[in-house]
């Protein structure tokens, strides 16, 4: 009987030594469990990662949208001149290239005309007819002491002197219209030669935008010879689109960068923005007049131009500290001390590196406003790994 007994006991402590294993992992189960948070949006950091986090309040501050567009450098049109041909002839001579800096009266091109020939003609004839009427009336007033004429036939020679001398200045300004040089009218009246040459010259200091001619060409008058443009003052021009057209104002605020120029920076105000959509393009004209006193802005350079809308107070998160769980937005709001919960949030638009909050938080709460992404990566980890432990 005693080896029988001996080896029922054996038996039965064995037996119990294996149900008092089993239970251990059920135990372990049961205190990790017991551990883990209620609520699976919440996370209570480790020292080391919460040493990572930052915490404050949104902040209240000035914001204002910005719309951006492309933009090009170009001609103000209030400065533009077209210079024409005074009369109809062939062009002998072109002395300005485009692009070329030019100041006013300067010399541009020759022509060699007939009609200038005949305005020369008519100018000397009105010369002479106003010396032979000078001469008369100087005759009528020695015979008019001599008592040989009357007053009457000194009066009628004075009026023809008058018509004489007005008939003159008409020449004279014809002359100068077809572009001869007060110089070259008084050469002409010394020295009666006529000359066929007519002068172009620049009513205006600025540049050459174009020439419109070549050597040889017969030009009619009033045929556009050059244009020329002040640069010292140009346009910066974008096309706004259709969707935006009821953001822009006259007056607004526009911060422009010019690639080209070492990213050259622009500020100034909307001066014009147009009445009209482009139905082709679906856009909105608008127009910021930019000094350019060294000439370094030069038309049809591309440009960028940010438009600003009125600023005003609004309440802002940092964009580092949202979280996007599949199409919401959230932050992390310190719960507790160490304590976070992620919770829904309404943004507005974003400024820069914050967003506009509209609701969610109540004043005095505090978020993470950095390491929210590091954050979030621990609560779903930990997700993760309770939901496999449940299992």
């Amino acid at each position: 009987m005693k080896p029988l007994a001996l080896a029922s006991a054996a038996l039965l402590l064995a037996a119990c030594g294996k149900d008092s294993a089993g239970t251990e992992p059920v135990a372990a189960a049961v205190a990790e469990s017991a551990a883990a948070p209620a609520d699976p949006l919440e996370i209570t950091p480790t020292q080391q990662l919460r040493a990572t986090l930052k915490t404050g309040e949104p902040v209240m501050t000035e914001v204002g949208a910005t719309i951006t567009v492309a933009a090009r450098i170009e001609v103000d049109e209030t400065r533009i001149t077209r210079i024409s041909s005074p009369v109809m002839g062939r062009i002998t001579a072109l002395m300005a290239r485009e692009g070329q800096h030019v100041s006013k009266g300067e010399l541009l091109a020759q022509l060699n005309s007939t009609g200038l020939s005949d305005a020369q003609l008519g100018f000397l004839k009105a010369l002479s007819q106003k010396m032979l009427a000078q001469r008369a009336v100087e005759r009528a007033q020695q015979l008019l002491k001599a008592e040989v004429i009357g007053s009457a036939e000194l009066q009628r020679r004075e009026a023809e002197f008058t018509q004489a001398s007005a008939e003159l200045d008409g020449a004279r300004d014809q002359l100068e219209l077809l572009g001869m040089a007060p110089d070259a009218i008084e050469e002409l009246q010394r020295t009666r030669s006529i000359r066929s040459v007519s002068r172009v010259v620049a009513s205006m200091e600025g540049t050459v935008l174009a020439r419109k001619v070549t050597v040889g060409q017969v030009v009619q008058a009033a045929d556009t010879i050059f244009e020329i443009a002040d640069l010292s003052h140009v346009w910066l021009i974008a096309d706004v689109p259709e969707s935006n057209a009821g953001r822009v104002v006259e007056g607004q605020v526009v911060e422009a960068e010019v690639s080209s120029l070492a990213k050259l920076k622009l500020r100034g105000r909307l001066t014009f923005v147009s009445q009209t959509l482009n139905p082709e393009t679906r856009t909105v004209r608008v127009r910021m007049d930019v000094p350019n006193p060294g000439r370094r802005l030069k038309p049809a350079m591309l440009a960028t131009m940010a438009l600003r809308d009125q600023a005003e107070k609004r309440q802002v998160v940092p964009v580092s500290a949202l979280v996007r769980e599949g199409d919401t937005e959230m932050l992390f709001v310190e719960r507790a001390p160490g304590v976070f919960v992620l919770r829904p949030v309404t943004l507005g638009d974003e400024f820069g590196n914050v967003r506009v909050l509209t609701s969610g938080i109540q004043p005095g709460e505090k978020i993470v406003t950095d390491g929210a992404f590091h954050l979030n990566n621990e609560r779903r980890r930990r997700a993760v790994r309770g939901s496999g432990a449940g299992e």
